[in-house]
């Protein structure tokens, strides 16, 4: 019984991520945001937390930072982790201080089996660009980027260009980034060349991503 009801969740689930693609709008980012997002999610046991960090685009100083803790609804099956995190990050960015003018979050944009990655499911709910920043490939093909700081290449599959494999620090592994929404590739790697700074990953994520983990400490 409790296969057939994962089956059945699972074909709602693509059924929504079907109709979710079709309204994914891949387009130039006309305005440089003033505020930029970074959001992520840790598990503990059933639960889920969703942590987002607000920063000012320029500085990169840190303006807010909050998290969220809700019970995990949706197992875990590859390709569908949207509907384990959109929701907890979601609520979390609704309550910033202020609404960002871009996310950037860890996980896939459009370089998904079904072009709707996580950074893609919250940025068309939203209607906010987004950016996907990913540690690790889902799909697709690359060519090495070069070794140094900036150095990328393409992210294809089945000849598409879904993405950029970029080096964010100098020798260390890169990072799979790919548009999420209302924003292309090209402005995907200006964000997260200019979010950098001494570490892989960029500070808002990096900043989320440890938020996470401390409240994940907490309830354990």
């Amino acid at each position: 019984m409790q296969d057939v009801k994962l089956s059945k969740n699972l074909r709602q689930a693509r059924h929504t991520q079907l109709a979710l693609a079709q309204r994914v709008r891949i387009e130039a980012l006309g305005v440089q945001p003033c505020l930029v997002a970074g959001v992520d999610a840790a598990f503990s046991d059933n639960k889920v937390i969703g942590s987002a960090c607000l920063f000012d685009y320029d500085t990169l100083h840190k303006v807010h930072e909050v998290s969220v803790v809700q019970e995990v609804e949706f197992p875990y099956v590859a390709g569908f982790l949207s509907f384990r995190e959109a929701p907890v990050i979601i609520g979390a960015i609704k309550l910033l201080q202020t609404p960002p003018n871009l996310i950037i979050v860890d996980g896939q944009g459009i370089a998904h089996p079904r072009r709707i990655g996580l950074a893609s499911h919250i940025g068309v709910l939203l209607g906010i660009p987004t950016v996907g920043c990913a540690k690790s490939r889902l799909i697709g093909v690359h060519q090495e980027p070069g070794p140094h700081k900036g150095n990328w290449q393409y992210l294809y599959d089945k000849e598409q260009q879904i993405g950029a494999v970029l080096r964010s620090r100098d020798n260390v592994s890169p990072l799979y980034i790919s548009p999420g929404h209302l924003i292309d590739i090209s402005g995907c790697l200006d964000v997260i060349l200019h979010t950098t700074t001494r570490y892989r990953l960029p500070e808002p994520i990096r900043c989320a991503h440890n938020l996470s983990a401390q409240n994940k400490r907490l309830l354990t």
